[in-house]
């Protein structure tokens, strides 16, 4: 059996009873069980320290390269995506005539997160595709009393709720909410938030994260939720769903479907319900002080000529 200090907090591991299939850190350890999260997928699982092996160099070069590869096809078809929605929303402002100009009231995210890194990763991602987010990193069981004050302070029009899940089938079947680890309290999150503002289309919220009781948070008020398979989820899932809502003109529906195929985990770990879109279109553009100033003075020039 390996001795406790064998692994310290931060290291990345796989488990032999699983085939070494998820790349985890070491959140903590007590006597010889460690506490793991999973690198890149939105899993929380305990496991005996002797079920653990250190990642070396190169398989950790192979498992990030692989994943990047993931991660870049998920990003170039939300990139795809989006250039279609940007030209039919241009044609739709402009009415068909090509130097119209509008502006576009961006869509407000609070997104709350029981992981720090997975909320940098996402934010970084909500910053690439040029969303504004307020993120807030929460523990799981502490989310249900925070989010009254933050919803009443931020007011989005986007919430995410997520962070660890997991679902243990010895503590219970698949339909029993206190089998799994996180549901419950992502469930009651959803509620406060929902009794605060009732309208499913403002805010929108998705919920969950790996394994998580898809039909509980749905029944809650969410408008995307996981997991419907009680698989894992990957951890910028919930990012390209808000994405979708976020770009989509507020006088369409999302599909389920459109807002689920740029995600890496697609329907088996994500679903939901038809949503508006958040994306709200005005005209005229209005120039800044300095531009007014300088067209008037090149108008001014035109007509001196």
């Amino acid at each position: 059996m390996k001795a406790v200090d064998a692994f310290s907090a931060g290291e990345l591991v796989t488990r032999i009873s699983h085939q070494h299939d998820l790349l985890f850190r070491v959140a903590s350890m007590k006597q010889n069980q460690a506490v793991l999260h999973g690198e890149d997928m939105r899993l929380l699982a305990d496991a005996p320290l002797e079920d653990l092996v250190k990642i070396q160099a190169r398989d950790l070069i192979k498992r990030e390269k692989k994943q990047k590869e993931k991660e870049d096809y998920s990003f170039r078809l939300f990139r795809q995506d989006y250039q279609l929605m940007k030209e039919k929303r241009d044609y739709q402002a402009s009415d068909g005539y090509q130097y119209a100009q509008y502006f576009q009231l961006p869509a407000n995210v609070l997104h709350l997160d029981g992981d720090q890194m997975y909320l940098r990763k996402c934010i970084e991602l909500y910053q690439r595709i040029g969303l504004q987010v307020h993120g807030v990193h929460i523990h799981e069981k502490d989310m249900p009393l925070r989010i009254g004050e933050l919803v009443k302070k931020i007011q989005p029009d986007i919430i995410v709720i997520t962070g660890h899940d997991s679902y243990s089938k010895g503590k219970g079947e698949k339909n029993d909410l206190r089998a799994y680890r996180h549901s419950r309290y992502f469930a009651e999150t959803v509620r406060e938030a929902r009794a605060i503002a009732p309208n499913l289309d403002q805010p929108v919220i998705f919920a969950g994260a790996c394994q998580s009781h898809f039909e509980s948070l749905i029944r809650a008020g969410a408008n995307f939720a996981s997991s419907p398979l009680r698989v894992n989820i990957h951890a910028l899932d919930p990012v390209y769903i808000v994405a979708k809502i976020a770009y989509t003109p507020f006088m369409e529906k999302v599909n389920v479907w459109d807002a689920l195929r740029n995600t890496l985990t697609k329907d088996k770990g994500l679903g939901g319900i038809e949503t508006k879109g958040m994306q709200r279109t005005g005209m005229p553009y209005m120039l800044e002080e300095e531009e007014m100033k300088q067209d008037d003075e090149e108008e001014n020039i035109n007509l001196g000529e």
